[in-house]
C-alpha cells in the first residue's frame, strides 16, 4: 500500500511538472506555426508580428539576414515557400528562451525558380510581453 501511495503521488508530480512545461511548449509550437504560416503565405504583417526586432536569420548558403531583409526577401518573390513540411521537432524551453530543433522539407519558387529543400534548422526564441518571438535560426545542409 505505502508503495503504492508513492508511486501515485510521484505520477502525480511528474504529470503536473509536464503540464507546466508543455503549456510553454505548446506555446512555442503554435508560434512556430505561426511562423511557418507566414512565411508560406508572405504575408508582410505577419513576419513583422512574429519577428524580434533583433533578428539574424542564418540560411544553409551562409547568408545572415537581419529583420527587414528577411521580411523583404519572403514578401518580394525572392525568397517563395510553396510548402514547409516539419518533422522531427524538439522544443526546449529555459524561462523566457526556447530552442527548436527540426527538419524542414519544403518546395520553393524562389525568384520564379521551382526548386526543393531539405535542412536541418535550429530557432531561437524569446518571450516578450507574453509573446513568443522569432530571435534567430540557423539552418544546415543534410
Amino acid at each position: 500500500m505505502k508503495k503504492t501511495l508513492v508511486l501515485v503521488v510521484s505520477m502525480a508530480l511528474l504529470t503536473l511538472t509536464a503540464m507546466a512545461q508543455s503549456k510553454e511548449e505548446t506555446a512555442v509550437t503554435q508560434a512556430v506555426e505561426q511562423l511557418k504560416a507566414a512565411m508560406i503565405k508572405g504575408d508582410k504583417a505577419d513576419l513583422m508580428a512574429i519577428t524580434h526586432d533583433r533578428l539574424n536569420y542564418g540560411h544553409s548558403s551562409g547568408l545572415i539576414e537581419d529583420k527587414a531583409l528577411f521580411v523583404e526577401n519572403l514578401t518580394n518573390g525572392n525568397s517563395v515557400f510553396k510548402s514547409i513540411n516539419l518533422s522531427d521537432q524538439t522544443v526546449t524551453v529555459v524561462g523566457s528562451t526556447a530552442l527548436v530543433r527540426h527538419t524542414l522539407a519544403g518546395e520553393t519558387a524562389n525568384k520564379g525558380q521551382a526548386g526543393q529543400v531539405k535542412l536541418g534548422v535550429l530557432l531561437t526564441w524569446v518571450k516578450e510581453k507574453g509573446k513568443w518571438l522569432l530571435l534567430g535560426r540557423q539552418a544546415y545542409k543534410i
